[in-house]
């Protein structure tokens, strides 16, 4: 397991990790938008180099991690029009959607050159996140079946589901 200081960072806005961000969000309707180094991240619930939501901007900075990037972005994704259009640091959501963000972004972390499933969970057991199970990749393989239902009853993640989240994938 990396150290958190080891994350994977998005790196520069044309890099990699930075146009697969882009591609990957904007099929969804959420625009990336970069600032400089130690720029305030508008929106950021955590604050320092953590990504930010303000209404269809997902602010991020070269220093942002993946798996910060990924998150916040899929708080945006799965929200309902109405938090849409409200959206300001806080995406809100209910304990399950919470775990469907998560699902969502390790997932989603196939399509991030040099990412992949294996190295977003190690990143976010890295970060501090807190898991039933004690690590995200024993609560994705063993206790995220709620959280995979809430993505396909929506339409975001399945075999036949919309988007390019796959289970298999």
């Amino acid at each position: 397991m990396p150290a958190a200081d080891a994350v994977l960072r998005l790196g520069p806005p044309a890099g990699a990790c930075g146009r697969a961000v882009r591609v990957i969000f904007a099929r969804y309707g959420l625009g990336v938008a970069w600032l400089p180094a130690y720029a305030t991240i508008p929106g950021s619930y955590w604050g320092e180099c953590e990504a930010g939501l303000v209404g269809t901007a997902l602010w991020v900075r070269a220093d942002t991690p993946v798996h910060s990037a990924l998150h916040e972005g899929c708080h945006w994704v799965c929200a309902d029009d109405a938090r849409r259009a409200a959206m300001h640091t806080d995406a809100g959501g209910s304990d399950v959607e919470e775990c469907a963000v998560c699902y969502l972004s390790i997932l989603l972390a196939e399509h991030i050159p040099g990412c992949g499933r294996q190295r977003l969970l190690a990143d976010m057991d890295a970060w501090g996140y807190s898991f039933r199970l004690g690590s995200a990749r024993r609560w994705f393989e063993e206790d995220a079946a709620d959280a995979w239902r809430w993505l396909v009853h929506r339409g975001l993640a399945g075999d036949a589901g919309a988007g390019i989240a796959r289970r298999g994938a």
